[in-house]
């Protein structure tokens, strides 16, 4: 990343995550999280383009079981492939598996790149990658496009149940 986008990441302090609806499709590219006995390191570099790379994708259409930008996404197929093109890992497909995927992160630590989960009642319904400021960029839902929010918002407030580390 050079250091034109590492500005545009930390200066417009954008959050990446994906949303609520339809976040367990299956895959669509024969990639199986489950293949993956856990996450490879994902360097402060690595998360930063991650980030910047999402931001790119807002705009692109909801669709379940989506994982390229052509097919338009779904939560869990954003964060695939960001993670994909931006640091080579190939996180689970669905939200349940990338809830325990990684490690957690404390608010304090949170860097572009890291994922955010969302759910109710302890059960996590969508997963997300943060960007900074407390905004993240989400696959929504059908209908939608993927698009930029902010953390702070009471929907997604009461929804936040953890932050999590490639």
């Amino acid at each position: 990343m050079d250091v034109s986008r590492r500005g545009l990441v930390a200066g417009a302090g954008w959050l990446a995550v994906a949303t609520l609806a339809g976040c367990s499709a299956p895959p669509r590219d024969g990639r199986q999280g489950s293949a993956f006995p856990g996450p490879s390191p994902m360097s402060d570099l690595q998360a930063g383009e991650a980030a910047f790379l999402a931001l790119g994708l807002v705009g692109t259409p909801y669709r379940y079981g989506g994982n390229t930008p052509e097919a338009g996404f779904d939560c869990s197929g954003l964060i695939g492939y960001v993670y994909w093109r931006s640091a080579g890992i190939a996180p689970p497909r669905t939200v349940a598996q990338i809830a325990r995927w990684g490690q957690s992160v404390n608010e304090s630590d949170l860097r572009a790149g890291d994922l955010v989960i969302f759910g109710s009642d302890g059960s996590p319904s969508h997963a997300a990658i943060h960007a900074g400021e407390s905004r993240f960029v989400h696959a929504p839902s059908t209908g939608g496009t993927v698009r930029l929010n902010r953390i702070q918002e009471r929907y997604w407030k009461t929804r936040l149940l953890d932050y999590r580390r490639a």
